[in-house]
């Protein structure tokens, strides 16, 4: 189950440690499509970024969330 994070008396979303970590994964992928070459031979890059950051996201929440 998902709980907030208490730093300094304040309540976080743990959703604060989630995006920042699905972003890092999603610039790491963009930057291996473009050493290879595949990014430019896609048809929509900017939809497959949101797609990649958005399975990211679901798998760190099915990760973290236990």
């Amino acid at each position: 189950m998902l709980s907030e994070l208490s730093l300094g008396g304040m309540l976080f979303s743990p959703m604060v440690v989630m995006i920042p970590l699905a972003f890092a994964l999603s610039l790491i992928t963009r930057y291996v499509l473009y050493a290879t070459g595949i990014y430019q031979k896609l048809w929509k890059p900017p939809w497959v970024e949101v797609a990649l950051f958005v399975c990211y996201l679901a798998a760190a929440v099915r990760i973290l969330a236990g």
